[in-house]
């Protein structure tokens, strides 16, 4: 019987990166100066999973008591990282972890400095990118 392969699923507001490594010009174009290289302060790579953001808790009525409310599903602040963006990243918060023999970061969204994004093909009315 043929063994299924286990899926990541990234929780809250973290990020799961496959790295690229450290140079001093990164695949998009981005240079990074060599202290940051050097020290590996920072590096990059490209998102393949996003947790699905920070958890909030249900906003209430003044009238209502919070037991009353009924609503089982989870309310979140939604990521801003995005499947396919590149992230910079402060190394030190990133944790490393292998996967079926490919190697992948668990950076909390906090500790990304800069998304590049890849260009989509029409905006909406609100300036923002449509979905692939």
């Amino acid at each position: 019987m043929a063994e299924v392969p286990k899926k990541l699923i990234v929780v809250g507001d973290r990020v799961l990166v496959v790295p690229e490594e450290g140079e001093e010009r990164t695949g998009v174009g981005l240079y990074l100066p060599p202290t940051a290289v050097d020290r590996q302060a920072v590096q990059g790579g490209r998102i393949v999973a996003t947790g699905p953001g920070t958890p909030v808790s249900e906003p209430t009525d003044i009238d209502d008591e919070p037991w009353k409310l009924t609503s089982d599903e989870a309310r979140y602040v939604p990521m801003q990282a995005r499947v396919g963006d590149f992230a910079l990243f402060f190394r030190k918060a990133a944790v490393e972890l292998t996967h079926e023999g490919t190697k992948y970061l668990v950076v909390p969204q906090a500790a990304i400095l800069v998304l590049v994004r890849p260009p989509r093909a029409s905006r909406d009315e609100f300036g923002e990118f449509d979905e692939p």
